[in-house]
């Protein structure tokens, strides 16, 4: 499953909610801060069962060494 959402990111194959896009205005963190820390991220939680369709939250960092929490769908 990471390997398809990170083949998805490189391929520009994604796209944002719109709590997503507020969040990271608010919290400044830029799409390619995002797509740094998708490339090395490890699941933490797996919602198979989300009520919207099957999702996860991954971990990873920023080049920067920022930390970045994702809740991704993956219908």
């Amino acid at each position: 499953m990471i390997e398809a959402l990170r083949q998805r990111f490189s391929a520009n194959r994604f796209e944002f909610s719109q709590h997503a896009v507020d969040a990271s205005m608010v919290r400044r963190i830029s799409v390619e801060e995002i797509r740094q820390a998708v490339a090395d991220c490890e699941v933490i939680e797996d919602y198979p069962e989300d009520k919207y369709g099957p999702s996860c939250l991954l971990y990873g960092r920023a080049l920067s060494g920022r930390p970045i929490h994702i809740h991704c769908s993956h219908p």
